[in-house]
């Protein structure tokens, strides 16, 4: 099993045990190779949620330039969502969790199609 394997498997059981969510795997591998080779750097592989410079960050490198949404108060909202349901005392919270939680919480499934 390689790295990118191992790490993927990482983010499945974050996403069943700290968010309730089963994932899908296929759409799971595909966010996270998206990532690139961020999920590879300890800083860069997690979003620092109480930093509102980096969910400003998710929002417009993620939500509305790899998703294509529009820029609306609806995007902050989903973003806190997700980080509420990652937990908000979970300390590291996986970049590649992050964005398949909000692909999902949009419907975006096909830009990874």
């Amino acid at each position: 099993m390689g790295k990118r394997d191992e790490l993927i498997a990482k983010y499945a059981d974050d996403l069943k045990n700290k968010c309730g969510v089963t994932p899908d795997m296929d759409l799971l591998t595909k966010v996270t190779i998206g990532c690139g080779p961020a999920i590879y750097d300890a800083d860069a592989a997690t979003v620092a949620a109480s930093q509102e410079g980096e969910l400003e960050t998710v929002k417009n490198n993620f939500l509305i330039k790899k998703l294509g949404l529009s820029d609306g108060p609806e995007l902050m909202a989903a973003i806190n969502k997700v980080m509420e349901t990652y937990g908000m005392s979970e300390r590291n919270k996986y970049r590649a969790v992050v964005y398949y939680m909000l692909t999902k919480h949009f419907g975006k499934e096909s830009v990874y199609g």
